[in-house]
């Protein structure tokens, strides 16, 4: 059974999903993160197609923001210990119904959202358990374009739904 026609709003995981999952330290104690133009070009094209989007990150980094200005995404749950909850927060705010929303995550503290959404997805990259809970696994790992296969899925399949 497809889901993807009816997802009108993706809300992502940062660590592991836009990024693949490591980080650098400084000398100065600053953070480094590495994101993706494929998926900064994914999280655009949908944005232009209707999406919205929301960061749902267990981290509290300036970095998160930092992405969220750049795409101007204006939903964004950082230091969340309850992702669920979050997934819920988003939905509500604007008047989803979950199974409207697809969730992308890639470790087990991400299992609640994904298990709320309609639409529940991983990269290629994720954890086992993760794996076995999404309906959709990318074939691109965290940071590395997995969004971006999320994103062309829905996209391809919205459109093959209602052709032009």
């Amino acid at each position: 059974m497809t889901r993807e026609p009816t997802i009108k709003a993706i809300a992502l995981d940062v660590d592991g999903v836009l990024t693949d999952g490591t980080f650098h330290w400084g000398p100065g104690g600053e953070e480094w993160k590495s994101f993706s133009f494929f998926d900064v070009m994914g999280i655009s094209l949908g944005i232009r197609a209707g999406l919205v989007f929301a960061l749902i990150s267990g981290e509290d980094s300036p970095l998160v923001d930092r992405f969220a200005a750049k795409m101007a995404i204006g939903d964004v749950y950082k230091g969340c210990k309850d992702k669920a909850a979050a997934f819920r927060s988003f939905c509500g705010t604007h008047g989803f119904d979950p199974a409207e929303v697809c969730f992308m995550g890639d470790d087990v503290n991400d299992l609640g959202a994904m298990a709320l959404a309609g639409l529940a997805a991983a990269p290629a990259s994720a954890h086992d358990q993760v794996k076995r809970q999404a309906h959709f696994i990318t074939q691109k790992p965290g940071g590395r374009g997995a969004v971006r296969d999320l994103i062309d899925r829905i996209l391809d399949v919205r459109s093959e739904a209602h052709p032009r």
